[in-house]
């Protein structure tokens, strides 16, 4: 059992929390049974390491078995080396230490993708994350992250995804640019989410959701830029008929995405 805070081991993995570690080594953090376990069913192959406390591997007996299944080895920890190594104040008994897996834009494109998230300059980690579970729930073939965004392996983008990073394809460091020309050559029209743009429910009702999509969603205080709206086909906003100043961008991304999978299911 580790029990040391202070070796190098227990070092080097609290160390994944800065992005220059996690650059240099290739390696992110992932923390949390819910986080864990979604990694040992759809992605084991990308755990390098696994530590647990005796308690909690005694209480989520099927991460045990999941870790044996796919022949990763639990080292267990105290609570101490494990509050040592996680990201979050209270961590909840599990960390594992994950090869980074990003898609090429080019593989996400080939497979004639009917709807995806772009992320242009979307720089708060829960609100990236949000947007991938949300891209995950909706159907989403892809999430997007152009190189003014946050990093995908934040520790907090990965906890917010609460284990869709290891569902859905994921790019990330590529150029708003590059993203259209890609789009525009699979058939794919591009609608920016901004405030100013046309009714979404006016956009329902017209049929343009049905269309094979990629949202663009930007910058969380200052939206998308006008050079960034010009990328896009068409502006399109989601109604706020209350009396709430603005949405939160991820909300506001869920239920963007949310209106393509419906009307492409119609």
């Amino acid at each position: 059992m580790l029990d040391n805070p202070r070796s190098p081991r227990v070092r080097a993995v609290a160390k994944l929390a800065n992005r220059a570690a996690r650059s240099e080594t290739g390696l992110f953090l992932l923390e949390g049974p819910q986080a864990v376990s979604e990694a040992l069913t759809f992605r084991p192959e990308l755990v390098v390491e696994l530590y647990a406390t005796p308690t909690a591997l005694e209480r989520y007996t099927e991460i045990g078995d999941a870790a044996v299944a796919a022949g990763v080895d639990v080292e267990f920890v105290t609570e101490q080396v494990l509050e040592t190594m996680a990201d979050t104040v209270t961590p909840q008994g599990f960390i594992a230490v994950c090869h980074q897996f990003p898609t090429s834009i080019k593989k996400i494109f080939a497979n004639e993708p009917k709807l995806i998230a772009i992320l242009e300059e979307v720089r708060d980690p829960g609100n990236a994350g949000t947007i991938i579970r949300a891209a995950d729930a909706a159907g989403a073939d892809a999430v997007i992250f152009t190189g003014r965004s946050v990093d995908l392996y934040n520790p907090k983008v990965v906890r917010s995804s609460t284990g869709s990073i290891f569902h859905l394809p994921v790019a990330v460091g590529v150029t708003l640019t590059d993203v259209r020309e890609r789009a525009k050559f699979a058939g794919m029209q591009i609608l920016a989410a901004d405030i100013k743009g046309e009714d979404l429910l006016e956009a329902r009702n017209s049929g343009l959701l049905s269309e094979p999509t990629a949202w663009l969603f930007g910058n969380e205080a200052r939206g998308l830029t006008e050079e960034d709206l010009a990328m896009a086909d068409r502006s399109i906003s989601v109604p706020i008929y209350g009396h709430a100043e603005s949405m939160n961008l991820a909300t506001a991304a869920s239920v963007c995405l949310y209106e393509s999978a419906f009307s492409h299911r119609a």
